[in-house]
């Protein structure tokens, strides 16, 4: 029987019977979960807000042999997919559908190797960030991308949504970092992209379309990505600001200064004080805003740049600035930043977004962010990557308000994707247009150019199986 119906949450379709049977015909020895409570586990990312369906099944491949036989089956049986790496996503690109197969990656979290020779590792999907990064380290290697949650996200994960993280206003986003893949196409053809080589320009630039489309366009099920040689310990300053707009100019003024710090992340005053209600840092709790800075160069290089951050800081009215000790106390002070959004979470039910500008108009969109607060009386912590304009706007509602705040919301949420938009910016720095920011991705882009993306969707997978609804909107 054939059913289907609209949208991503309720889309019902293809012969789900028949694929299960004929995945225990073929794949025996495939880990395969149908009951409905460990379906229930994989209904949702970390984009608690958005409508989801139960997942079919939930496969948890252990090798690309099974991910294409996978493919092959859902393409006979017309059951579309939905990749999944560790679901700590932000934008509801992992999030079950309605009558879909799920296919965790989590059972491919083998490093394959590490090539100190030409400065690579090639890795499995499921692996850990952290995990690869300890890898390397130990071999005194350094994997650049680091999303906040590195500690629990997998390098499939990354790929997918082309994760950013606190050091990639130096290093890059995970792109940056990828020189080969292996992927699954939507008919279970499995190729091959890039490897080695430094230089290589044959043909189309494939990688760069597949990292970052969410699971739309193939699957990722293994990846060879860039390594360098391990920098020294980083050399950390915070400084301090009596407005978010002085903090911006701060900005402004360190990426004028030429000055180019492994890390340039700032926190308002909600933020800071969210923050060290939990880890009891210290921080000035009446800044309106903070500024984590730090290098990585090696021997004086990098208390040169510190010595230069400070006056920059000053000169745009930091009102106190702090220089850690010690690598511990920077340890502290950075993880305080990457905690931020847990730590706002202790305040309220929290709803992170994720825009970005230039990053001459960080002021602009500091204030922009602090008139949509009073506009719509909601409690909104602004941190983020300033060093690259990337800001997490989080809003936070009191755990006992219903509807009406969601309404407030979604409101809140729109004049924000807008006063993005004014100042030439994005919608989406790092976390991916997924579910939750599919609509405005016309309003960003234009047509012509969604027109485009359609025709590369329908072109590699025209029976609109790997994650359907996801990133594109409706013609």
């Amino acid at each position: 029987m054939h059913a289907t119906t609209d949208g991503t949450a309720g889309m019902v379709r293809g012969d789900g019977a028949g694929l299960l049977a004929a995945i225990a015909a073929d794949l025996p020895y495939l880990r395969l979960l149908g009951d409905s409570i460990d379906r229930e586990s994989y209904r949702r990312d970390e984009t608690a807000y958005l409508q989801t369906g139960l997942p079919l099944a939930v496969a948890l491949p252990e090798t690309t042999e099974q991910v294409a036989a996978l493919v092959r089956l859902c393409a006979a049986h017309d059951v579309p997919i939905v990749p999944r790496g560790a679901g700590t996503g932000l934008s509801g690109a992992a999030a079950g559908i309605e009558g879909a197969l799920t296919i965790a990656f989590t059972r491919m979290n083998r490093i394959l190797e590490i090539d100190h020779g030409n400065l690579t590792v090639t890795t499995q999907p499921g692996v850990i960030n952290a995990d690869l990064k300890a890898a390397v380290a130990a071999e005194g290697l350094f994997y650049a991308p680091d999303p906040a949650s590195y500690e629990t996200c997998t390098i499939g994960g990354n790929l997918g949504t082309n994760a950013g993280g606190l050091c990639c206003v130096k290093y890059g986003v995970t792109r940056d970092a990828v020189v080969g893949l292996e992927v699954v196409m939507a008919d279970g053809t499995v190729i091959r992209l890039g490897g080695k080589n430094v230089k290589d320009v044959a043909g189309y630039g494939l990688m760069p379309l597949l990292v970052g489309s969410q699971g739309t366009l193939a699957l990722v099920t293994e990846a060879t990505l860039r390594l360098r040689a391990a920098p020294p310990p980083r050399s950390t300053l915070l400084a301090f600001f009596a407005s978010l707009e002085a903090a911006g100019d701060a900005v402004a003024g360190l990426t004028s200064a030429g000055l180019g710090p492994v890390t340039l992340e700032l926190m308002d005053r909600t933020t800071i004080r969210a923050v060290d209600d939990v880890h009891r840092l210290g921080l000035d709790r009446d800044a309106a805003a903070m500024l984590l800075v730090e290098s990585d160069l090696p021997g004086d290089g990098a208390a040169a740049e510190m010595d230069a951050a400070v006056p920059a800081c000053e000169r745009a009215g930091a009102t106190l600035v702090v220089r850690a000790q010690d690598a511990t106390e920077a340890d502290w002070l950075r993880e305080g930043r990457r905690q931020a959004y847990k730590a706002l979470e202790h305040t309220g039910v929290a709803r992170m977004e994720d825009v970005g500008v230039p990053r001459s108009r960080i002021p602009e969109m500091l204030r922009a962010i602090e008139g949509i607060s009073r506009r719509h009386g909601l409690v909104i912590g602004t941190f983020g990557h300033a060093g690259d304009g990337n800001l997490h706007p989080t809003f936070v509602l009191d755990r006992d308000e219903g509807e009406a705040a969601v309404v407030r919301l979604d409101a809140a949420r729109a004049d924000l994707y807008e006063a993005a938009l004014a100042l030439g910016g994005t919608v989406t720095g790092e976390h991916g247009i997924g579910a939750a920011r599919r609509d405005w991705l016309v309003r960003q882009r234009g047509e012509p150019a969604v027109a485009v993306m359609r025709a590369i969707k329908a072109a590699l997978d025209p029976q609109q199986l790997l994650n359907p609804g996801r990133m594109l909107p409706p013609a």
